[in-house]
Order: structure tokens, then C-alpha cells, then sequence
């Protein structure tokens, strides 16, 4: 596509050093053993990766292109939303934030414990304009305010909206209690409403927040103090644009317009795969923002490339809670299947769209992963 994604001047050359594949062999060993294990329990368990054909035989294959259609929406204001965030920084044009945007998500989504997670902080930094740890800290702040805005629509739903009765005692094909799955999601509430005060008291009180992580974690050691007190006041940095009200009100406009197409999309999909109550009736938009939020909670664990287990172990969780195990098991796979492919497959070609013909953009993706993702924050 020829877009220019990266002035010449802000990539350097990579260092010499280690290759990818030495420098994280740990990390891919124990995405593999975490990989096989999901895949193998969802298996003995009697779910499908793979659904057998007559599972979709209640698929209304026009759904499918829709469904398409509000990925490709939600992926833009997923990317886009970014530059209010970057604003009170630097003026980064749309077109790069979309490019840079698009091959990370690609990153996080193909590589093995969410170390795609530097890729848009290395892509998007610039000498004398946005440093790296600057470009991380609006990264990071952008993954608390979506972690709260999620687990917060997850409590609700899980108060809100009615499940089967009785509730099953396990997961469908997992070893897992449904009340421990639904605990899950307000221990998930819990942990970002902590880290998001932590960050506001960091930004609104810089200097008693880092005397008080020096006097707490120092009596343990001061350089850990040191260090988590620097992380933290770096997610705070990534606060700047929620002083601004015109930058905070654009933001979380556009996170919610995020939110609100990934929610459709998903619940067009399952109503276009046949997923149904007992009595027949259709999944409801509530059950939707459940299954979207436990998805989220299960893709928080560390491990496969693709998400490849964690996915779909999340979509069974949540779908237990609402539907027969006769549905889960039959169009219920069809839909999550269908889910998976569709976002997977639009994640690549979203980034193979600047990244081809594009050299600049492929040559600072190889930098990146090349870079240790603990020195480049620093």
C-alpha cells in the first residue's frame, strides 16, 4: 500500500544481540506447554476447534460479511482512539497512528505472552518528539482505562442478567466450577479499580505516592522501590490527556464506540450461528457484553500465540452461564469458531495492508522484536 508509517529518523539501527527466537525460548517453551494443555482439555473435554459440519447448519452465512464490517469499524476506533491520548505529547498524523496501530494489534495477537505489547510504543516513538517510555505510558494507561471499562460492564452483567437454573457445576469441557468463572470477573473489577487509583494518585500526587512506595517497598529493598515507583509514575504520564477535557471526552467517546461495535458484532454472530435459549429464543445483547467481557478476563492470561485455547476457553465459560450444554457444544462452536477465524484472520491482513510495500514499517517490526521489552521502557 506504499503508506509511510515511520520518518528515517526514528528507528535506529538494531542492536546487535541475541536473536528472537534465543532471547525468548523460555517464554515460547511455556506458551507451547500452555497451548497444548488448553487444546488437549477443551478436546477431552468434547469441544471443537474444529466443528463438525452439521454444527453450522443453522448459520445465516450473511451475517458473516456484517459481522466483518463492524470488525473493521471497531479495529478503527481502536486504533485512532490512540492519538488523544498521544496529543498532549506529540501531533501524531491519523494515517500513522492507524498503521503503527494495526501491525501492534497483529504483534500482540501473534506473538507468545502479549510481547507484541512494545511493538506501537517502538513504532510510534520519535527522536526529540515522543520517547519511548512516553509512547509506553500512554499504552499502558490505554490497556487500565479499557481493563475497567470492561470488568465493569462484565459485573453488570453478571448481576444483571439471568443465567440458566440451575447453574451447571463446571465449564463446559473444562475442568473449571462456573462460580469460580464468575468470580473471575469481579476479582478482574477489583484488580483494575486498584490500578487505576494507584496511577490517579501517582498523577494528582506524584510526590507523597513515590515517598510512600520508597518507605513500603523499600523496607525491602530500595531499587525495587525505585523501580516500581518509575512504572508507576510512567502509567501516570500516560494521564495527561484526562486533564485536557476536549482529549478525555474524544477518548473515551470513541473507546466507547469501540466497546459498543465489538458488542453488536459479536452478538449478530451468534444470533447468525443459531445460538438459542432451550425455549428457543435468541442470545440477548446482555449475555453478549457477558461473553465479551469474560473474554477478556481469559485473554489477560499470558501464553499462546493467537490467543490460540485462551479464546475459546473464554466464549464456553461464558456461554455455559446462558445456553444448554446441547447448544454450546453444537452451534455454539460454529460461532465461536467463526469468531476466532473472522478476528484472527482481520488482525493479519489489517497489517499486511501497511505492511507491504512499505519498508520502513517492516524494517521497525523486526527492530522491535528485537528489542527486550523491560530495557526499552526504562
Amino acid at each position: 500500500m506504499g503508506v509511510d508509517a515511520t520518518p528515517p529518523s526514528s528507528f535506529p539501527p538494531a542492536a546487535a544481540g541475541p536473536g528472537f527466537l534465543r532471547k525468548h525460548a523460555a517464554k515460547l517453551v511455556a506458551s507451547a506447554v500452555i497451548t497444548i494443555s488448553i487444546v488437549y482439555t477443551l478436546q477431552k473435554g468434547g469441544l471443537k476447534f474444529f466443528p463438525d459440519g452439521g454444527n453450522f447448519a443453522r448459520v445465516r452465512w450473511w451475517t458473516l460479511p456484517l459481522y466483518l464490517v463492524s470488525i473493521i469499524v471497531m479495529s478503527y476506533f481502536r486504533a485512532v482512539r490512540w492519538r488523544f491520548l498521544l496529543r498532549s505529547i506529540a501531533d501524531i498524523p491519523t494515517r500513522r497512528i492507524l498503521a503503527v496501530s494495526w501491525i501492534g494489534f497483529a504483534a500482540i495477537l501473534l506473538m507468545p505472552f502479549r510481547l507484541g505489547e512494545f511493538v506501537r510504543p517502538f513504532m510510534i516513538r520519535e527522536k526529540g518528539k515522543l520517547s519511548m517510555s512516553a509512547a509506553t505510558g500512554t499504552v499502558l494507561a490505554e490497556r487500565i482505562v479499557d481493563g475497567l471499562f470492561l470488568s465493569i460492564v462484565l459485573a453488570a452483567a453478571l448481576l444483571a442478567v439471568p443465567t440458566v437454573d440451575p447453574l451447571p457445576r463446571t465449564v463446559v469441557g473444562l475442568p473449571v466450577t462456573v462460580e469460580s468463572v464468575r468470580a473471575s470477573g469481579f476479582v478482574m473489577l477489583g484488580v483494575f479499580v486498584v490500578a487505576f487509583i494507584v496511577i490517579a494518585i501517582f498523577y494528582f500526587a506524584r510526590g507523597w505516592a513515590h515517598r510512600t512506595t520508597l518507605a513500603v517497598f523499600g523496607l525491602v529493598s530500595r531499587s525495587l522501590g525505585e523501580k516500581l515507583a518509575g512504572f508507576a509514575e510512567r502509567l501516570a504520564d500516560g494521564l495527561h490527556a484526562f486533564g485536557r477535557g476536549r482529549d478525555a471526552a474524544g477518548f473515551l467517546f470513541e473507546s466507547s464506540i469501540y466497546w459498543l461495535m465489538n458488542a453488536l458484532g459479536m452478538w449478530l454472530l451468534a444470533w447468525g450461528c443459531g445460538v438459542v435459549h432451550a425455549d428457543g429464543t435468541s442470545i440477548t445483547l446482555g449475555e453478549t457484553c457477558a461473553l465479551m467481557g469474560m473474554l477478556g478476563v481469559t485473554i489477560l492470561i499470558p501464553g499462546p500465540p493467537g490467543l490460540l485455547g485462551t479464546f475459546q476457553a473464554g466464549i464456553y465459560a461464558a456461554m455455559t452461564m446462558y445456553f444448554p450444554t446441547a447448544i454450546v457444544t453444537g452451534e455454539g462452536s460454529a460461532y465461536v469458531f467463526l469468531l476466532y477465524l473472522t478476528q484472527l484472520l482481520w488482525q493479519v491482513v489489517a497489517a499486511l495492508i501497511f505492511l507491504v510495500g512499505d519498508r520502513k514499517a517492516l524494517r521497525a517490526l523486526a527492530q522491535a522484536e528485537t528489542v527486550d521489552g523491560a530495557q526499552s521502557v526504562a
